[in-house]
């Protein structure tokens, strides 16, 4: 059983329609659970589900972050007896099969935790411009300063490329969890509240010895970013921070190093306050990774 949860936060009108809508038309996923994380989408999830007995809903009356929505759509998604489950952006328009080359991987070998389809840059309504799409997301890897960036990211996409690989770290965007993998690495850490979640779950995955892989032959269109920028510069906040207890907790002394080095100069750019915050609130956070790492060991 494949279960699929759909973490929204105040949706521009239409775009979680799509999202919804695309999911139940393309085909491979038994139960859809929409996480309304924060309230304000229940009319537009109730007109497209309808009274699909595949659609659940869970509602909140406050954002609890990506990690925490996502946790509750998971756990709720276990309860039901899913084998696999997916987690999506609200921003995403799933191909039709898209779930066939994912849990084809995950059959081929039971060590792949983790799998997720090519996203590509959703085009604008009005581009008849007929260039090729671009890729969002073909998996994640860490810069020197210990930034997620994505694998090919703004790249034109080679719709030959349809072979699987390893990726380091598998994007929260788009990707179907193994339920082993799950209950022996456990959920996201909602600690994060927004971005690096899914760079934390991945590393923890690979460290326990569980395989993540990028399946290009399954194919995912993202807006990107769309939710987010509601929360103004609070965005930036959390990918600093984030970026900085991330390294506290993973990566070795250069990266930990290279990563403050980066939040320092970046106090000479607007917005200081914002940098010099994050700088602040990421380093409060050492000690307590570090201590994590020695009880780790």
């Amino acid at each position: 059983m494949l279960a699929a949860v759909v973490v929204t936060y105040r949706p521009p009108q239409g775009m979680l329609a799509t999202a919804v809508r695309s999911v139940l038309e393309g085909g491979g996923v038994d139960l859809l659970i929409v996480v309304d994380n924060g309230g304000g989408a229940a009319a537009e999830i109730a007109a497209v589900a309808g009274d699909d007995a595949r659609v659940e809903v869970i509602r909140s009356a406050l954002n609890r972050g990506f990690g925490a929505g996502a946790n509750e759509g998971i756990r709720r998604a276990l309860a039901a007896g899913a084998d696999a489950v997916a987690v999506l952006n609200d921003d995403v328009r799933v191909a039709a099969g898209w779930t066939v080359p994912l849990l084809a991987e995950l059959s081929a070998d039971a060590r792949v935790g983790a799998v997720q389809p090519k996203l590509l840059f959703e085009p604008a309504p009005d581009d008849v411009s007929g260039s090729r799409a671009r890729v969002n997301s073909l998996g994640v890897r860490l810069d020197a300063a210990g930034a997620g960036i994505d694998i090919g990211f703004g790249e034109p996409d080679d719709p030959s490329d349809s072979a699987a690989r390893d990726v380091g770290i598998v994007t929260g965007g788009a990707v179907v969890f193994r339920r082993a993998f799950l209950d022996a690495v456990g959920l996201f850490d909602e600690c994060w509240f927004l971005y690096y979640e899914d760079v934390d779950l991945s590393l923890r995955g690979a460290r326990a010895g569980w395989r993540l892989r990028c399946v290009p032959a399954s194919v995912v269109w993202h807006r990107g970013s769309v939710s987010t920028a509601a929360l103004g510069d609070r965005t930036l906040f959390l990918q600093e921070r984030n970026r900085l207890r991330n390294a506290a907790r993973h990566l070795g002394p250069r990266s930990m190093s290279s990563a403050l080095w980066l939040s320092v100069r970046r106090l000479r750019h607007a917005p200081r306050a914002v940098y010099r915050q994050a700088l602040l609130h990421g380093l409060a956070t050492w000690p307590g990774e570090w201590w994590r790492r020695l009880a780790r060991r």
